[in-house]
């Protein structure tokens, strides 16, 4: 389903506070707002309904499932056809080990963000999920020391 667009400023504020802080209930998010909670209800409702709210997630310390190392993969593909493409990311999404694919324009074709216990397991994913894979030409390894990450997606068109 294509997300409705018909956004407008209480809506987009609904949305800022749930992507600072999905616990939230209708209740709080309501009187930040001003709105009636019912109000509220239906308009969050409405937003999951129609595709713009996408799911809710925790985040989770990393360490605390066992994950020592980041790391992103830059993949080259022999092979450019949209078949070839769509199924090894298809595969690969489903990689434990993977938090993210992109397809992206450059000298690679993919960056594959992973998490690993430790070198070792991450050598182990390269060789034993990557490189033999069909269409894989270069692999190459960039460790991450560290990241920022924000949740908050900037409002790019004009409201209603």
């Amino acid at each position: 389903m294509v997300p409705e667009t018909n956004l407008d400023r209480t809506d987009v504020g609904i949305l800022h506070l749930l992507q600072n802080n999905a616990r939230l209930s209708v209740k709080e998010i309501a009187a930040e707002v001003g709105l009636a909670p019912s109000s509220t209800h239906e308009r969050i409702k409405r937003m999951r309904d129609s595709g713009i709210l996408r799911g809710i997630h925790v985040e989770v310390d990393p360490k605390a499932l066992g994950i020592g190392l980041e790391a992103l993969f830059m993949i080259e593909m022999s092979k450019h056809k949209r078949g070839t493409v769509d199924k090894f990311m298809d595969d690969i999404v489903n990689v434990p080990e993977v938090r993210s694919a992109f397809l992206v324009t450059g000298r690679y074709d993919l960056v594959v963000h992973v998490v690993v216990r430790d070198t070792q397991h991450l050598k182990d994913l390269a060789l034993d999920q990557f490189t033999n894979r069909p269409g894989v030409t270069r692999i190459e390894t960039s460790i991450i020391f560290d990241a920022r990450r924000r949740y908050q997606l900037p409002v790019l068109r004009s409201l209603r």
